[in-house]
C-alpha cells in the first residue's frame, strides 16, 4: 500500500500544472462555499442578537399573563435581592428592568397613545445603546422626572426640549395616572412604528406615576452563552413560582424564527445550486486528468498493471488533490472571514433603506466558527470522492489496444 501511496503522489508532480488546475478547482469551491454560509450564519446570528438586546433579552421572565394582556394588573414585584442572586448564574450578563404600559400623551390640540417604557437608565442603555440614539436633549438618571420621547412622536405632536406634555392613563388597579412631564430629550430610532410611538421614563418615576410601587412588568434578561438557553430557564424556575411565565426569545419572537427559517431555506437551495456548479468544476477537472492519460493507462496495463490497482492509484491521485484543494481553501479563508466579521460590508441605496425600516443596520455581517468549516469541507470532499467514481469506471472498461493508439 505505502508504494501505491508513494506513485500516486509523485503522479501528482509529473504534471504540475494539470495538478494545480485540480487543486483550483476544490480550493475556490471551499472559499466560495464557506463565505456564502459564514454570511448568511452572520446575518443570522445579527439579527438575533439585535433583537434580543434591543427588546427582549435572551430570556424574559414576566407575569404569568403579561405577554397576552399587556396590563400592568400582571405586573410582578421587583425584588432588588433576588436579582443579585439570579447574577450568580454566570451564564448571566445582565438583567434589565422594565415598566411598560400605554398612556394618551397630548400637547396642545394634539393627543396621541404611545408606549410608556420605564427603564433602568444605566442598564438601559448598557444593553441597548439608548443614550447614543438621543439627537437633542439628555439622557435620562435614575431621579429624572423628564421624559425621552422619539423624534417621530415629537415632530407629529409638535414638541421640542424644554416643552412638557400630558401624560394620562391607567395606572396599577385602575387608578387615575396623570402628570405634565418636562421633555429633557429626543430618541431616534430606525423602526418607523419604534420611531412615532416610543418614550422613556426613569424606573423610579415611571413606578410613581403609574402607582406601581416596587413593580415592573419585566425581567429581560442576557446570556453570555446564547446556546445555554434552555440550562439556564431551568435554573431561573428554582426562583420564580407559577405566577410567572419564563419565555425565551424564540417564543417571544416568532415571526422573526419564521423569517429565519424561510431564509435558511432559500440560502439551503443557493447552496445547493452552488455546490452542482462546483460538482461539475470539480468532475470537468478530473474528467480532463484522465483523457490526457489514456496512453498513460494502456502502457501500464500492457505492461502487467492490474485494473484494480491502477484504479487504486488514481483514486489515491484523486483524494489528495482534493485535500491539497481543500486544506488550501480552508487556510486561505480563515484570515477572510475573520477579517468580514470584523469589518462587515455596508450597503447602501434602496436595500440599505429597507434593512434600516427593519431596525437593522445595512450591512452584511459574517460568521466564523470551526462547525461550518467541517459542514462545507466534508461536503466538497465528498463530492470530489464521487467524482473519482469516474476513471475508476472508465479504467475498468479500457482496452489496451485502443488506450495505445492514443
Amino acid at each position: 500500500m505505502i508504494t501505491y501511496i508513494k506513485l500516486a503522489w509523485r503522479n501528482l508532480w509529473r504534471n504540475k500544472k494539470r495538478t494545480f488546475i485540480s487543486a483550483a478547482s476544490v480550493f475556490f469551491a471551499v472559499i466560495l462555499s464557506l463565505i456564502m454560509r459564514s454570511m448568511q450564519k452572520g446575518y443570522y446570528d445579527y439579527m438575533i442578537d439585535s433583537s434580543v438586546r434591543l427588546y427582549t433579552g435572551h430570556i424574559q421572565v414576566h407575569g404569568k399573563d403579561f405577554w397576552e394582556k399587556r396590563s400592568l394588573e400582571e405586573s410582578m414585584y421587583y425584588d432588588e435581592a433576588l436579582i443579585q442572586r439570579l447574577k450568580e448564574n454566570k451564564n448571566i450578563f445582565e438583567i434589565i428592568p422594565r415598566l411598560e404600559t400605554y398612556s394618551l400623551i397630548s400637547f396642545g390640540k394634539v393627543s396621541k397613545v404611545v408606549q410608556v417604557n420605564g427603564i433602568s437608565p444605566e442598564v438601559e442603555n448598557n444593553i441597548t445603546r439608548l443614550k447614543e440614539k438621543i439627537v437633542e436633549g439628555s439622557y435620562l438618571e435614575d431621579n429624572s422626572e423628564g421624559i425621552l420621547i422619539a423624534e417621530g412622536l415629537s415632530k407629529l405632536i409638535g414638541v421640542d426640549i424644554g416643552d412638557s406634555v400630558v401624560l394620562y392613563g391607567q395606572g396599577l388597579h385602575g387608578i387615575t395616572a396623570a402628570a405634565v412631564v418636562p421633555v429633557i430629550g429626543i430618541v431616534k430610532f430606525a423602526i418607523p412604528d419604534q420611531n412615532k410611538s416610543f418614550t422613556y421614563l426613569s424606573l423610579r418615576y415611571s413606578q410613581e406615576l403609574f402607582s406601581a410601587y416596587d413593580r415592573i412588568t419585566s425581567l429581560s434578561i442576557l446570556l453570555n452563552d446564547a446556546d445555554k438557553i434552555e440550562s439556564t430557564k431551568s435554573s431561573l424556575k428554582n426562583y420564580f413560582d407559577d405566577s410567572h411565565e419564563i419565555m425565551d426569545w424564540a417564543e417571544l419572537s416568532p415571526e422573526l424564527v419564521q423569517s429565519i427559517q424561510i431564509d435558511n431555506a432559500s440560502g439551503i437551495i443557493m447552496l445547493g445550486i452552488l455546490y452542482v456548479v462546483i460538482a461539475f468544476g470539480i468532475f470537468g477537472t478530473i474528467v480532463m486528468m484522465t483523457a490526457e492519460r489514456i496512453k498513460e493507462f494502456g502502457i501500464l496495463i500492457s505492461i502487467g498493471m492490474k485494473k484494480r490497482k491502477l484504479a487504486l492509484v488514481t483514486t489515491l491521485e484523486t483524494i489528495f488533490v482534493s485535500f491539497i484543494g481543500v486544506a488550501a481553501g480552508a487556510l486561505i479563508s480563515i484570515p477572510i472571514l475573520l477579517y468580514l466579521e470584523k469589518h462587515p460590508i455596508p450597503l447602501t441605496g434602496e436595500t440599505a433603506d429597507a434593512i434600516l425600516a427593519w431596525g437593522f443596520d445595512p450591512i452584511i455581517p459574517f460568521a466564523f466558527y470551526p462547525g461550518m468549516y467541517f459542514a462545507q469541507m466534508w461536503t466538497v470532499l465528498a463530492i470530489a470522492f464521487v467524482s473519482a467514481l469516474y476513471p475508476i469506471n472508465f479504467i475498468r472498461k479500457l482496452k489496451p489496444s485502443t488506450a495505445l493508439r492514443g
